[in-house]
Parts: structure tokens; C-alpha cells; sequence
């Protein structure tokens, strides 16, 4: 084997580490337990702590996925060279350090497909036309649906005639239901991706759709059946409860959906090293990420944390409901998504049903949404004339 080829490979390697520890450090391993942190349910170092260990369950598990649409799935007709595989990832993640220095809410995804889109474009590839207008609409629908729902949720949760016994446990019961239906690597055969849904229907020998809503309902009514028993016999202890285990659901969905940032551009470089396994990249990329949130989140936990505390259990509960529905949406299609977008705009949505437009901060909004496209335009922009003068 050339071992200027292998030189390279361990360059783009720890290019690759260094993006996944800059998404764990970030938004990605900062905004899952911020609620619960806000809400006095779990201290700083003991959320960063199982945020890390979340997301890196949630890497090995549905990151494959996200990872083959950003290393072969954004740019037609050419694979990626080494160099621009480091090109990308050291592009992506200078962007995201600046953000967390700055403040700037820069987004991960939009840097990094950005920059992919950018280098294979230079590079004299086709662009792949079904899949940004995939993209697109999940950004551009994500803050409204998001939104939207964290609203209506948290419209609901603290009134007085809909206490927390009968409001909470539908929410649980619907985030059952997902989760039993959502893909995991390790239950599948092969290179196909299995359900926990799938696994009762094949233990119990039956098929088909009937069977398939039958435990789909059994699986909701039973998480929403053992929350309500506890809201009801301890009504803040539940909601504590309720909001860790949303948190633990949000970090494995995050680190399904952001690892592929970080390690998608390697993908298609293994065919040429051999030897190395989509699965060894992807727990090498959980990896960094959980070292990314062990030694970095806890600082921007602790500042996200004082933006929830003003909104309570009821309303983190509210905003971390879409995150996940989102977020699991996104990682099921194969895209690449912003976890800053998501839980941002869930954030606004729930703090909005709280103390209506006063809440809202019109200007803030515009300066986050502005600095969302201004990742993708500058990454690309810097992308492309790099990759076009130097490779």
C-alpha cells in the first residue's frame, strides 16, 4: 500500500476527529440536557457526562446513514481526493471553532454541506439536484414545524384544566411510538438497518400492517400508561423524569444525525485504504464526540441552561418533544441537519406560548437565521475557491 496514500488517510482521520470533537463540544452535545440542567433535574458535569455517552450510542447506531448522503450523496460523478476530504473537514471545523469562540450560532450542517458541495463542484462534479431540494425543504421547514409544535405544546402543559397527569403521558405515548419504529444498525441483517417493531412482530410471527400498528399502539400506551403513574404520584419528580429520558432520546438522535458530518467525507476513501470499516469510522467518530462533550459541552450547557430555567420543565419538555421527532425524521431521509436549527427554533416556539411576541426577539432571530446562511454561503464560497486554486 502507498504510504504517501496511507499518510494522507491518517491526516484526513484526525481532520475528521478533530470536526467530531468541535460537534460534541458544540450545540450538539450542549443542547440535549440543557433543559434538565436548567430545571435543577441533573448538574453540568453529570449532563455532559451521559450526553457523551448518548451520543455516542446514537453514532454507532443510526449514523450510517447520514453519512453516505454527505460522502457520496451531495456531489455527482467524482469521489472526493484525499486532499479534499481534509480540505473539507478542516474547513468545517474552523468554521464551527470560530462559532463556539465568537458566539456566532454557526451551523454545523450548513458548513459542512456547504463545504462538500463546494470542493466536489471545483473539482469538475455534477450537482445532485433531488437531494438539495431534499435538503432545502428539511431547513427551510424545520424552524416552522418545530416551531409550531413547541408552541402548541407548551400552550397546553400549564393549563389549569389539563393537569400534567393527562397532558404529559400523550406526549411520552408519542415518543414510544416513534422510538419503537425507529431504524437501529445493530437490529438489522447485513447492511440493513432493523426496528424494534420489527423484532416483536418476528418473535411473535406475524407480518403485515395490522400487527405492525397493533404494537406500535401497545409500545405507546405503555410508556404513556408509566408516566402518567409517575406524574401522578410525584408531579415534579415526573416531570423531571420525563425531561432526562427526552434528553437521553435527543443526544442519541443527535449523535445519529451530526457524526455523519464528521465522518461522511471519509467513507468513500476506505474502498482505496481498505482495511477500515464504515462501523470502525463511525465509533471513532462517536468517539470524538463524546470526548468533544466531556471536555467542552459542560461550559456552553451551563449558558443554554440559564435560557431555559426561565422556562421551566413544562416548556423544556415542549421543546425537546420536536427536537427529537425532527431530529429522527432527518437522520430516516439520510440528512444532513443543524441541531442548532432544530432546537433553536423549539426554544422560540415554546418561549413564544410563554409570554407570547414580547418573548420573541425579532432582531436576535434575524442575526441566528442570517448566520444559518451565511455558514452555507461561506463554506461553500471558501470551499470552492480553495479547492479550485490548490487542488
Amino acid at each position: 500500500m502507498d504510504p504517501a496514500l496511507i499518510a494522507l488517510f491518517v491526516g484526513a482521520a484526525l481532520a475528521s476527529l478533530f470536526m467530531a470533537w468541535v460537534i460534541g463540544a458544540g450545540s450538539s452535545g450542549a443542547t440535549p440536557f440543557a433543559p434538565a440542567v436548567g430545571a435543577n433535574a441533573i448538574g453540568t458535569m453529570r449532563a455532559a457526562l451521559l450526553v457523551g455517552v448518548f451520543g455516542f450510542a446514537g453514532a454507532i447506531a443510526q449514523g450510517g446513514k447520514v453519512s453516505e448522503a454527505v460522502g457520496s450523496g451531495l456531489v455527482g460523478g467524482i469521489g472526493l481526493p484525499v486532499a479534499g476530504v481534509i480540505l473539507v473537514l478542516v474547513l468545517g471545523a474552523g468554521l464551527m471553532a470560530v462559532g463556539i469562540t465568537t458566539g456566532i450560532p454557526i451551523a454545523t450542517a450548513f458548513t459542512v454541506t456547504g463545504a462538500v458541495i463546494g470542493v466536489g463542484l471545483a473539482l469538475g462534479g455534477t450537482p445532485v439536484w433531488a437531494k438539495y431540494q431534499q435538503i432545502g425543504a428539511v431547513w427551510l421547514l424545520t424552524p416552522f414545524v418545530g416551531g409550531g409544535i413547541a408552541f402548541g405544546i407548551a400552550s397546553v402543559l400549564p393549563r389549569p384544566g389539563v393537569p400534567e397527569r393527562y397532558s404529559v403521558p400523550p406526549l411520552a405515548g408519542l415518543v414510544g411510538a416513534v422510538l419503537v419504529n425507529v431504524r437501529f444498525s445493530f437490529l438489522g441483517d447485513g447492511p440493513e438497518s432493523g426496528m424494534l417493531r420489527g423484532v416483536a412482530q418476528h418473535a411473535l410471527g406475524v407480518d403485515g400492517l395490522a400487527p405492525a400498528v397493533a404494537i406500535t399502539g401497545l409500545a405507546a400506551l405503555a410508556v404513556a400508561t408509566v408516566v402518567r403513574w409517575d406524574v401522578s404520584r410525584d408531579e415534579e419528580g415526573g416531570l423531571r423524569h420525563v425531561l432526562l429520558a427526552l434528553g437521553s432520546l435527543v443526544a442519541f438522535s443527535a449523535g445519529g444525525s451530526q457524526v455523519g458530518l464528521a465522518v461522511g467525507p471519509l467513507l468513500p476513501l476506505l474502498d482505496e485504504v481498505g482495511m477500515i470499516s464504515t462501523t470502525a469510522v463511525l465509533v471513532g467518530g462517536g468517539f470524538g464526540m463524546l470526548v468533544g462533550s466531556w471536555t467542552g459541552a459542560p461550559r456552553m450547557i451551563k449558558s443554554l441552561a440559564q435560557d431555559y430555567s426561565s422556562l421551566g420543565p413544562r416548556r423544556s419538555i415542549s421543546a425537546l418533544v420536536p427536537s427529537f421527532l425532527i431530529a429522527q425524521l432527518a437522520v430516516l431521509l439520510g440528512v444532513p441537519v443543524s441541531f442548532n436549527e432544530i432546537v433553536v427554533s423549539a426554544i422560540i416556539g415554546s418561549g413564544a406560548a410563554v409570554g407570547g411576541r414580547d418573548a420573541v426577539d425579532a432582531e436576535k432571530i434575524l442575526t441566528t437565521v442570517g448566520a444559518w446562511a451565511g455558514s452555507f454561503v461561506i463554506s461553500f464560497a471558501l470551499a470552492y475557491a480553495a479547492a479550485a486554486l490548490f487542488l
